[in-house]
């Protein structure tokens, strides 16, 4: 059942990214903005799940399975990111590359601590 979950999770993950992409080169015209969103909503979902997983006694791991690895190990993308500065460092965009590499990572670190902190929130989310 525990595949079963990963797959499920992977798959809409994945339809999520590549709608999220063709959105924002639609209406952006860059997939590199696409990217970036996904990383970081992505990452303010996982530090959600994160959270929920650490300070929720009656917390199913069946929902750490389906969103966590499925979910946002599909939805996300860390190779994208890196290929998209090695690209735009190719192209002499050097400033543009070093932004974009460092304000996902600050940025994504940020959405994480975040989500962990809604998380631990006395509301019930679920």
């Amino acid at each position: 059942m525990n595949w079963v979950l990963v797959i499920l999770g992977g798959a809409a993950g994945a339809a999520c990214r590549y709608g999220a992409d063709r959105m924002a080169n639609s209406y952006l015209g860059s997939s590199l903005l696409g990217t970036f969103s996904v990383n970081i909503i992505g990452s303010l979902i996982l530090g959600f799940l994160v959270g929920c997983a650490f300070n929720k006694a009656n917390w199913n791991q069946e929902y750490s399975l389906l969103l966590g690895v499925g979910f946002c190990g599909s939805f996300t993308t860390f190779s994208t990111v890196t290929v998209s500065s090695v690209q735009l460092m190719s192209n002499g965009n050097y400033t543009k590359a070093i932004f974009y590499l460092v304000s996902s990572v600050v940025i994504g670190l940020i959405a994480a601590l975040v989500g962990i902190w809604l998380a631990k929130l006395p509301f019930n989310f679920y």
